[in-house]
C-alpha cells in the first residue's frame, strides 16, 4: 500500500519529504524552503561544514559552488565525441555549419555545437520503378537500382533538403527520359546496357546541377516487363522473336555450309567449261589446218580427193556401230552385216579354209543378190589429210 493512501497507519512516517503527518491526513506539497536548507545541509557536511551551528547563507553557498563544479566537470566530459574511420563530422554551432571534422577523437562544447557524422565509404542503393511508356507507345514496368555514395558531407546535408529523396526523384525522371526514347524491343532484349548507360549519364547531369554532393556508382537495369493483363501476348511475342532468331541462325548456319561447297563446285565447272572451250577451239583450229592442207589436193584431183574423205567419214561411222544395213540400188535385195558378231567370231574362224562362197570371216553370202561394191584403194597421199 503506498504511503500516502488514507488508512495506512503503518506508513505515517514514510513522507519523502519529511512531513511527519500523524495518520495521513492533511497531506500537501513539501515545503521548498526546507528542502533547500536539508540539502546544503548535507552538501556541506560532505565538504567539511560539520558545524552544527553554521548560517544557512553559508552553507548554501558552498553546495552550490560544489553543484557548480560537478556540472562543469560533467559539462566538460560530455564533449568528447569519436568520429569513426569511413565517416566525416559535420560541426554545427546554435544550428549553423561551423567546420568539418576528421576521423578521431574531438570534442565539443555541449548545448552550443551539434555534430552529425555521415559516412562517406560505405555503398548506398536505392530502387526505383514504375509503369513507363515506351516511344512506339508500349507500356512496361520497369525496375531500376542504383547504387552511390556520399562525396561531400556538407553538400549532402545543406544542398538540398533530402540528398536520397532527391537522387530518387531524379533517379525517376531520367530513367522515364530514357525509356520514353526507346522501343519496347530495345527495353527487353537488346538495348538494356544502353538503357542503363544512358541513365547513369542522365542521372549524372541532373545530380551535378543540384551539387548534392552525392557519387553515383553503378547503375542497374534490374528487369523490363509488361503489365500483368498483358503479360501472357508478350511472352507469345518474345517466343516468337526468340524463334526468329533461331531459325536466322540455323539458315546462316546452313548458308554457311553449303556456299562453300557451292562455290568449289561452281569453280570447278567454270575450269571444265574453260578447258573444254580450249579443247573445242583447239580442235577446230586443228581442222581448220587440215582443211587448209587438203585443199591443194582437191584442187589437183577433186574425184579422188572426195571418194577419200567418203571413205574416211564411212570407217569412222561403221567404228561406233554394230550392224550395217546396204540397200542394193541394182536388184532390191537388202544386205545385212553383223558386225559384231564378225568381230566376236573373227578369230576363231581365221584357222579354217576359205572356198569361193564364203568371205574372210567364214559367213556366206549367198542370199544377196548382189555383193557390196568393193571400196577404192585409198592413195598414200591421201592419208596425210587423216585426223
Amino acid at each position: 500500500m503506498a504511503w500516502n493512501e488514507p488508512g495506512n497507519n503503518g506508513g505515517r512516517d514514510k513522507d519523502p519529504w519529511g512531513n511527519n503527518n500523524r495518520g495521513g491526513r492533511e497531506q500537501g506539497p513539501p515545503d521548498l524552503d526546507e528542502v533547500f536548507s536539508k540539502l546544503s545541509r548535507k552538501v556541506g557536511g560532505v565538504f567539511g561544514n560539520k558545524k552544527g551551528g553554521s548560517s544557512m547563507g553559508g552553507g548554501g553557498a558552498a553546495g552550490l559552488g560544489a553543484i557548480a563544479v560537478l556540472a562543469a566537470a560533467v559539462w566538460g566530459f560530455s564533449g568528447f565525441y569519436t568520429i569513426g574511420e569511413a565517416e566525416r563530422g559535420v560541426v554545427l554551432r546554435f544550428g549553423k555549419f561551423y567546420e568539418m571534422v576528421d576521423p578521431g577523437l574531438n570534442w565539443k562544447p555541449t548545448f552550443i555545437d551539434e555534430v552529425q557524422p555521415v559516412n562517406i565509404q560505405a555503398i548506398r542503393s536505392l530502387r526505383s520503378s514504375g509503369l513507363m511508356l515506351t516511344k512506339d507507345e508500349n507500356v512496361l514496368k520497369v525496375e531500376m537500382d542504383v547504387q552511390y555514395r556520399v562525396s561531400d558531407a556538407h553538400k549532402y546535408l545543406f544542398s538540398v533538403t533530402n540528398a536520397d529523396d532527391s537522387l530518387r526523384q531524379a533517379t525517376d525522371s531520367a530513367l522515364r527520359a530514357v525509356i520514353g526514347d526507346s522501343t519496347m524491343d530495345e527495353a527487353l532484349t537488346t538495348g538494356r546496357q544502353t538503357i542503363r548507360a544512358n541513365t547513369q549519364e542522365a542521372i549524372d547531369k541532373i545530380i551535378a546541377k543540384y551539387d548534392m554532393g552525392i557519387l553515383v556508382v553503378d547503375v542497374n537495369f534490374q528487369s523490363a516487363r509488361p503489365p500483368e493483363a498483358v503479360k501472357d501476348a508478350f511472352d507469345d511475342a518474345i517466343a516468337a522473336r526468340e524463334d526468329e532468331e533461331r531459325f536466322v541462325r540455323e539458315a546462316e548456319a546452313y548458308s554457311n555450309d553449303i556456299l562453300p561447297k557451292a562455290t568449289g563446285r561452281a569453280e570447278r565447272l567454270k575450269k571444265e567449261a574453260e578447258g573444254y572451250s580450249e579443247k573445242v577451239i583447239n580442235g577446230a583450229l586443228g581442222e581448220v589446218a587440215q582443211f587448209e592442207k587438203l585443199l591443194p589436193e582437191y584442187l589437183a584431183a577433186p574425184e579422188v580427193t572426195r571418194n577419200r574423205l567418203y571413205l574416211e567419214t564411212m570407217e569412222r561411222v561403221y567404228n561406233n556401230t554394230s550392224k550395217v544395213m546396204i540397200d542394193s540400188e541394182s536388184s532390191g535385195n537388202l544386205l545385212y552385216l553383223p558386225l559384231d558378231k564378225l568381230m566376236n567370231q573373227g578369230d576363231a574362224k581365221q584357222a579354217k579354209p576359205k572356198d569361193s562362197s564364203s568371205n574372210s570371216y567364214g559367213i556366206e553370202l549367198e542370199k544377196v543378190a548382189t555383193p557390196a561394191p568393193a571400196p577404192t584403194p585409198r592413195s598414200d597421199t591421201g592419208r596425210q589429210g587423216r585426223y
